[in-house]
């Protein structure tokens, strides 16, 4: 078999677990050693108290063993993976130490010049620091009766080493990292994770990336709205970070949508991660959680704090807000009722800013998780700025399940969202559909 196809068969039996890997607790072996849900944080990724100066340094570094590894000639597939943590800057331009990964892939990169490296920002995995998506390539399957983490990126990411790309993959703030919680779809949190995840990659020693490495971003769904986030800044945050090509696959672009659909869905502890995420980031909004949230409200984002997605679908699936609340209003009628948390949102919306090189922006026309509506209007936005825009509509027939209807482009589309990317790392042209746009879905 063609190594090409060992390695995508392997991610695919990875994502199904047919390699699953239990993860149970430990006893404490260190003073500041972090228990998550049963799950003992590794050393590695609690940060040191004096952080470096500039954005994108390494902190520190290790191997990583991937779950799924098979030995071929030219070394293991898909590659050789490496733990990072780097340092980045949060929204209150505070620093911030991030983790992740790196994996230098055993294919051989065929589109001429020197090989590409991609970021890729995770889809929601959970608040949890056992959630991070480094940990997901070691442990893609994690289940020990208190939490359940799968490691669905490691799909995208395998697809990805296929075709002799280097991948970096960002925990974001918060996430892994032991020392605060997971600032959840902070835009500016998540676009400066990303960046910094690039310049991070490029200074380790012993990798086939250098300076004239053309860079891609990948993201979909709380990946898809980072990646837009971080093409929008990377000319002012990132100005070294030259992007040959960005997909954002289901932006949640704007948050007001975004938290109408997921009240009562089965994604629901969704909601209880983006008001922690929010508490986290501007600790002036914490009165009028206090004021508006009731017991059972405060108990929620407390358990849902270091959950992953597997536990919020078990513990918080359709759970709606109006439960959660001192007076039995939805989040999202408090939100339109109190200024301060609509000015809030309203600093958190993508596509105010044009983003920097191409973007391939697709969305599901049956999304009602992430509102089909308002990624569109993303790439409207983006449009209107003179942006070069791909937008491609993904349409499937809707279903009874909200999460299906956000979930199936991902796996429909992720195979052309790839090839489109692998095309602008290897310098083909795109042309933008901004003109059509309007007449499509």
């Amino acid at each position: 078999m063609p190594a090409r196809r060992k390695l995508l068969a392997a991610a695919v039996t990875a994502v199904a677990c047919l390699t699953a890997q239990a993860l149970t607790a430990t006893a404490a072996t260190a003073a500041d050693e972090v228990v998550s849900r049963g799950v003992t944080i590794p050393a590695f990724y609690h940060p040191p108290a004096t952080l470096p100066a500039a954005n994108g340094t390494l902190v520190r570094s290790e191997p990583l063993p991937l779950a799924l590894s098979l030995p071929s000639l030219h070394g293991p597939l898909p590659g050789t993976a490496t733990r990072l943590m780097y340092k980045s800057t949060d929204s209150n331009g505070g620093p911030v130490a991030v983790t992740g990964a790196y994996i230098e892939p055993a294919a051989r990169w065929k589109g001429g010049g020197p090989r590409p490296l991609v970021a890729l920002a995770p889809g929601t995995l959970g608040q949890g620091d056992q959630c991070a998506a480094s940990m997901g390539l070691e442990h893609p399957l994690s289940f020990n009766g208190e939490t359940v983490s799968v490691g669905y990126e490691d799909l995208s990411i395998y697809r990805l080493l296929a075709k002799g790309v280097a991948v970096v993959v960002t925990d974001y703030a918060g996430l892994g990292a032991t020392d605060r919680l997971h600032t959840y779809v902070d835009r500016v949190d998540e676009a400066h994770a990303v960046l910094d995840a690039v310049r991070a990659a490029r200074s380790l020693s012993g990798t086939s990336v250098t300076a004239d490495s053309p860079v891609g971003l990948f993201g979909y769904s709380q990946g898809g709205g980072a990646t837009a986030a971080a093409a929008e800044l990377q000319s002012s945050y990132a100005p070294d970070v030259t992007l040959a090509g960005t997909y954002a696959g289901a932006p949640p672009a704007d948050l007001t949508d975004v938290t109408k659909a997921i009240d009562g869905s089965e994604l629901a502890g969704a909601l209880g991660w983006s008001l922690n995420g929010f508490l986290q980031s501007d600790p002036e909004l914490k009165p009028i959680a206090e004021a508006h949230l009731n017991a059972a409200g405060k108990a929620a984002l407390t358990d849902l704090s270091t959950m992953c997605v597997g536990d919020a679908l078990f513990g918080y699936g359709y759970a709606k807000s109006t439960k959660w609340t001192t007076d039995g209003r939805s989040i999202s009628d408090i939100i339109a009722a109190t200024p301060e948390l609509k000015t809030f949102l309203d600093g958190q919306r993508i596509g105010r800013l044009k983003p920097s090189g191409p973007v391939r922006l697709a969305t599901g026309v049956s999304d009602n998780l992430v509102p089909h509506g308002q990624s569109r209007d993303l790439a409207v936005d983006w449009c209107h700025k003179g942006a070069d825009v791909t937008y491609k509509p993904v349409v499937l027939p809707g279903v009874g399940s909200a999460l299906l209807n956000h979930f199936a482009p991902l796996l429909t589309d992720q195979g052309n969202a790839i090839d489109w990317l692998t095309d602008r790392l290897a310098g083909e042209p795109t042309t933008s559909n901004c003109r059509t746009l309007p007449l499509q879905p």
